[in-house]
């Protein structure tokens, strides 16, 4: 499954904006991604397994509010991240 990642998130992806990964779930698919990203999950979601409120997750043009949210393994995934600053 190809993974959109924000700019602000490449570092953990050696600059890559799109990616691969897999899962049957959105907490799945992010456990895999972080095995191949180490980081890279932390920054997305906090420590009580909850989005992060800066992250929002699309899987095609559906916003991601569980984790538990079942994959079919060939949808389109966007990680966008908020902006912030003055």
């Amino acid at each position: 499954m190809k993974i959109h990642i924000p700019s602000p998130l490449r570092s953990y992806t050696k600059n890559e904006s799109i990616v691969e990964s897999h899962g049957s779930s959105v907490r799945e698919l992010l456990q895999n991604l972080d095995h191949a990203y180490p980081g890279i999950r932390f920054r997305m979601i906090d420590e009580q397994d909850g989005i992060r409120q800066h992250i929002r997750i699309f899987v095609e043009r559906n916003q991601v509010t569980d984790l538990s949210m079942p994959l079919k393994g060939n949808e389109l995934v966007h990680i966008i991240c908020a902006l912030s600053g003055g």
